[in-house]
């Protein structure tokens, strides 16, 4: 895990709080599972910047059993580059274009979708390049634990654009990256997935 500890216990404890609200009938249990989950709030708000009151309620919209999160990305080369969109959000690093996966769509009508309202490009999706666990490459800690799906797409349409949350769309080589949002895809695995691009045959990667 490249998570540090105490997240690794707030979402531990996040968890069994999730399923305990859900599925207990009991009161008073239903009560000793607020108190899991408040003490969750606190751990992850005594060590971020997040106010208490917005970690309190993202604890208490997570009933159900829990399961980790799913975040697509579009892989899309042309002509030896790769696309990235600049995000808004993260002092205008680059990332592949993505995001989370929506309900009633499958993964990867969700990463078309995603590709086309960042970056402008209409593509389709034609190969899973790789599954991978977020907690456990060296991203930067975040409260959900995730997947990461990177499909490869090939363009069909469209023109370069941004959105609200992107502010930049470009082509870059494996030596000429700008400087990354690394809480969304990381060097090495931009690497790796010019590797991909050069051996069409390979399988797709996972964890």
């Amino acid at each position: 895990m490249t998570d540090p500890q105490w997240l690794n216990w707030a979402n531990r404890l996040r968890a069994i709080a999730a399923a305990g609200r859900t599925y207990s009938r009991d009161p008073y249990d239903r009560q000793r599972f607020d108190q899991i989950a408040e003490l969750a709030a606190e751990i992850l708000a005594a060590h971020t910047d997040t106010d208490m009151a917005a970690i309190a309620g993202l604890i208490d919209a997570d009933l159900g059993y829990p399961t980790p999160k799913v975040d697509v990305r579009g892989v899309v080369f042309q002509e030896g580059k790769i696309l990235l969109v600049q995000e808004v959000q993260d002092g205008g690093r680059w990332t592949l274009p993505g995001g989370w996966a929506d309900i009633y769509e499958s993964p990867s009508e969700s990463v078309v979708r995603e590709v086309f309202e960042e970056s402008g490009y209409r593509t389709r999706a034609v190969k899973l390049l790789a599954v991978y666990d977020r907690q456990k490459w060296p991203h930067p800690p975040h409260p959900n634990y995730t997947y990461k799906l990177f499909f490869q797409c090939e363009i069909t349409g469209g023109e370069p654009a941004t959105s609200l949350e992107t502010s930049g769309v470009g082509w870059f080589g494996p030596d000429e990256l700008p400087e990354l949002s690394t809480s969304r895809v990381l060097p090495e695995q931009i690497a790796r997935f010019f590797e991909h691009a050069r051996h069409p045959e390979w399988p797709t990667d996972f964890d």
